[in-house]
């Protein structure tokens, strides 16, 4: 994933930042605990698509 195109995405749900875990090949927002998938090499940012992580989910970790 591009750094630059990762610095001006958005979560969808709280317009937060989000996090590229590249081994899970998801853009994870650590406010609302939502993984989005990255299909291809683009990111589908749906809500209906996001997954939801449980509090102690890897991919919450810093």
């Amino acid at each position: 994933m591009d750094t630059r195109l990762l610095e001006i995405l958005a979560c969808p749900a709280c317009k937060g930042p989000l996090v590229h875990a590249r081994a899970a090949e998801v853009l994870v927002c650590r406010a609302e605990r939502l993984a989005y998938p990255i299909r291809d090499g683009i990111p589908v940012l749906l809500d209906e698509e996001a997954r939801s992580l449980a509090s102690d989910d890897p991919l919450l970790a810093r």
